[in-house]
This record gives structure tokens, C-alpha cells and sequence, in this order.
């Protein structure tokens, strides 16, 4: 049965430190009109409101900057993605920041509450801060942590005020699903950058990390394989996908870029072998931000990785 696509659009940047991502969406419609291609003629979109308007006001609490906002939004995203998976459609999510993700994986829980949900993260960072660790307050390092239920007070360095307390709680428990994955369902890839706070519950948690060198001595084929039979144990799998997984020399197009990641080729050909995969529910791109680049060079190549994970989503699902 080949399930119809439907583009959830989320221009938002919130939990962002850098301004732009917002833009992000847009800069890969006009890469697809650039390619002559009638992609968002083809399917099925709808865009969530943002709260943008947030960036406009100042900065209540440090260690989770603009977190009323990121509840309202993912709220939203959570219901989207709920509706959508109820009405036996796919979920595309092209975000803005990160910290959409929490409110998509709410969703795909709040769908289907008794099934174990599976997440292949596919990201330069590993986004497992909390109020009690982050270095910045930027909510786009947090998503993981939220649906894991990990504040991880072993590592505390920070002391959040009793209302950013208060929000974190409420995104945890967002859909009533506290927590919405386990750390066994959970799969890096190309990540490479990351704080002390992220790299203690990764080995405490011995969560499967796929490096640069293990996908350069596998290649991406064998790396897709090997993380969806490491999460052969679930029902569902979720992908989130962030450009900046990409090297830097590649594109400036993001906010956060880091040296020696994957190329756009080994990105598209990852998503291309991951798609094939019957248990995928949903996939994410998120990050692109076009007052960084050159040329929309970012946009394209993501463009480009969003066709082919439509193209096998829509060839036998």
C-alpha cells in the first residue's frame, strides 16, 4: 500500500541562536523552482504557526530561552503530526531549528501510544542538553532530552527558574507519553561535536553512535542497514534529518556547520538506503538557513535528499 504524502512546513526558529533558519523552507521551494520541478505542487502541505513574534521580545529564561513559545509550537506540531499519521498519510517535516523534533516524535507517540518508536538521528550534535546543562539556553540542543525524560541532574551546572521548570515538565509530558522513547531506540549518525554533559549519558546510556570513520569503513548502504536492524525491536521508525550532518565546506548554509561530516552524495544515498525500510513513519529536515549561504547551495543539496526520501516513500511503502 503506497500511503499518500502530506509537507508539515514549520518556519520557525525559536530555538535557534543564530537568526535565519525561519527562512529555511522557503529557500528549498525556490531550489525546487530553480530545478524546474513541481514538488510542492505534488503534495499535500500545511504550515504551523509559528511564534516567531518571540524574537522581538527579550529573553525571560536563560536556560531555555523563549520555552513558553516552543510548548504553544510543538503543541501545534504534535496535533499536526497526530492528525496526519490518523488519517493513514506520512509526515514530511521540513523545520526550522531543532527543537521541532520534540513536538514531531509527541506526535507520532500521541498516534500510536502502544507502539515503540525507533529514531535515527542523523545530526553533527547530539541535542541531549537540559535546562540544568545547557551552555547556551538555545532550545534546538534539547529536543532529545525532552522526549527522553532526561535532565540529567549528574551534570547539572545551571539552576533554571521554578517557571522554566515548570514549561520543561510540560514539554516532557507533552501528549501524556513521559518518555516517548528509551535511549535503546535511539541511533546517532555523523554525530561529532558534542559538550562533556551529552557525552556522559551517551556511555552511561551506551547508545549506538555511528562516527565519520565507521561510515567511511562501512559505507552508507551497510550504515543504513546496521541502524535499522539495531532497532529491529520496534514498531516505528522516526528519521531527523540535520543538514548540518553535512560537512562544512560543503555549504555555510546552516547555523551551526562542523568540519568533517558526510557529503551531500553519501547524505542522499544514507536517506535513500534508510527509506527502504517499511517501519519508517515519519522523516525531519531541519536547519537550513539561507542567510548563511552562498547561492542556496544548502537548499539544494537538501532538496535534492527530500526527493529521494519522497521518491522510495512513494515507490512501495
Amino acid at each position: 500500500m503506497i500511503k499518500p504524502i502530506k509537507i508539515i512546513e514549520v518556519k520557525s526558529e525559536i530555538g535557534a541562536g543564530t537568526r535565519g533558519a525561519s527562512m529555511g523552507v522557503d529557500a528549498i521551494k525556490i531550489a525546487a523552482l530553480d530545478f524546474g520541478s513541481p514538488f510542492f505542487k505534488r503534495y499535500k502541505s500545511v504550515e504551523i504557526t509559528t511564534e516567531n513574534n518571540l524574537l522581538l521580545e527579550p529573553v525571560v529564561h536563560d536556560y531555555a530561552k523563549r520555552i513558553k513559545g516552543i510548548f504553544s509550537l510543538n503543541e501545534r506540531i504534535a496535533k499536526e503530526i497526530q492528525k496526519t499519521l490518523k488519517a493513514e498519510q506520512i509526515p514530511i517535516v521540513l523545520a526550522g531549528d531543532h527543537s521541532s523534533a520534540l513536538g514531531t516524535i509527541s506526535g507520532i507517540r500521541m498516534a500510536y501510544p502502544e507502539k515503540r518508536l525507533g529514531v535515527i538521528w542523523i545530526d553533527a550534535h547530539a541535542d541531549l542538553h537540559s535546562p540544568y546543562t545547557t551552555p547556551s539556553g538555545n532550545m534546538h540542543g534539547m529536543p532529545l532530552s525532552c522526549v527522553l525524560n532526561e535532565d540529567n541532574r549528574d551534570k547539572q551546572q545551571n539552576k533554571p527558574d521554578d517557571e522554566t521548570v515548570e514549561y520543561w515538565e510540560k514539554l516532557k509530558n507533552l501528549g501524556g507519553i513521559c518518555p516517548k522513547i528509551h535511549y535503546s531506540d535511539l541511533v546517532f549518525i555523523a554525530l561529532r561535536d558534542l559538550e562533556p554533559q551529552e557525552e556522559y549519558l551517551i556511555k552511561r546510556n551506551k547508545v549506538r553512535v555511528i562516527n565519520i570513520a565507521e561510515i567511511r569503513k562501512k559505507a552508507v548502504e551497510r550504515v543504513a542497514i546496521d541502524s535499522l536492524n539495531y532497532l529491529d525491536h520496534c514498531d516505528l521508525i522516526y528519521v531527523s534529518f540535520d543538514v548540518d550532518s553535512m560537512d562544512s565546506r560543503i555549504s555555510s548554509g546552516t547555523g551551526t556547520p562542523v568540519p568533517n561530516g558526510i557529503t551531500e552524495k553519501e547524505a542522499g544515498n544514507l536517506i535513500y538506503y534508510i527509506m527502504r525500510s517499511k517501519k519508517i513513519v515519519c522523516f525531519e529536515m531541519v536547519e537550513i538557513n539561507p542567510t548563511l549561504d552562498k547561492e542556496n547551495l544548502m537548499a539544494e543539496n537538501a532538496f535534492e535528499i527530500l526527493q529521494k526520501t519522497t521518491n522510495q516513500l512513494s515507490n512501495d511503502f
